[in-house]
C-alpha cells in the first residue's frame, strides 16, 4: 500500500524486537523498559521522527507510554495512514465483489485510542462492500481475548472470548470479518475454527482488503 502511494519508508529489520506490551500487560515491568530503552535508543539512533505500525498494542504502547522514558515519536496506525491517503486522492482503490462484511473493533485501537472512523471510512471507500456494524461495536465492542499476554494461555473452550466474540460475527450473517489488529485477527481466525465456520467466513486485515481492492482496480 505503502508502495502504491509513493511513501518513501524504512524498516529496523532484524533491529526491530517487540515493543515490550506483553511483558508490561503480565507484570513483567522489567523485561517492558528493558526493551523499551533498547528500542529508544535504536530508533535515536536513526534520528526516527515517525513510526508507523500495523498493531494498536504497538500503537498504544509507542504512543502513551514510551514518552515516559523519553521516547517522544509521532506513531500513527495503519488504518489513520490509508484512510488520509483515500481522503487525500494518494491511494485509488476499486471493489470486492459485493463482499458482505463486519468491522471487529480492536480494544487498544477503540477504546484507548479512540480511534472508530478510520477503519470505517476505508471500508466506506471500497466499492461494492455492505458493511454491518455487529451487536456489540465501537465503544461497547467485545474484547477477542488475545490482549494481556492471553494470546499465549489455554483456557477451556467454554470460556475462550474468541469464540463468544465468533458468535457475535457468525449472528451478523456475513462473509468477512474485517479487523486492524494482529491479534484480533488470529483469535478470530481460531474463533471461526472452533466454531466451523472458517470455510463461509474469512476474518482478514483491513490492509488486506485494500489490496484486493486495489488490485482489482488495476
Amino acid at each position: 500500500i505503502m508502495q502504491a502511494a509513493g511513501i518513501n519508508f524504512g524498516i529496523l529489520g532484524v533491529e526491530e524486537t517487540c515493543c515490550g506490551d506483553p511483558a508490561r500487560r503480565m507484570g513483567d515491568e522489567y523485561l517492558f523498559q528493558t526493551l523499551c530503552q533498547k528500542n529508544i535508543e535504536i530508533l535515536r539512533g536513526y534520528n526516527i521522527k515517525k513510526i508507523l505500525t500495523t498493531c494498536p498494542h504497538c500503537f498504544n504502547t509507542l504512543k502513551n507510554e514510551y514518552p515516559q522514558f523519553g521516547g517522544n515519536f509521532e506513531v500513527i496506525h495503519h488504518t489513520q495512514l490509508i484512510a488520509d491517503l483515500i481522503h487525500d486522492g494518494k491511494l485509488q482503490i476499486g471493489g470486492t465483489d459485493g463482499k458482505r462484511l463486519a468491522y471487529h473493533d480492536s480494544c487498544y485501537l477503540g477504546r484507548y485510542n479512540d480511534i472508530y472512523q478510520a477503519p470505517r471510512e476505508i471500508l466506506r471507500a471500497i466499492s461494492g462492500t455492505k458493511s454491518v456494524e455487529l451487536a456489540r461495536s465501537r465503544a461497547k465492542s467485545f474484547c477477542c481475548g488475545g490482549g494481556g499476554g492471553h494470546m499465549w494461555m489455554e483456557e477451556p473452550i467454554d470460556k475462550r472470548l474468541n469464540v463468544r466474540r465468533v458468535e457475535d460475527v457468525i449472528k451478523a450473517k456475513v462473509g468477512v470479518v474485517a479487523t486492524a489488529c494482529p491479534y484480533c485477527l488470529s483469535m478470530l481466525e481460531d474463533g471461526l475454527k472452533a466454531k466451523a465456520a472458517e470455510e463461509s467466513i474469512k476474518a482478514m486485515d483491513l490492509s488486506e482488503l485494500v489490496i484486493q481492492a486495489t488490485e482489482k482496480k488495476a
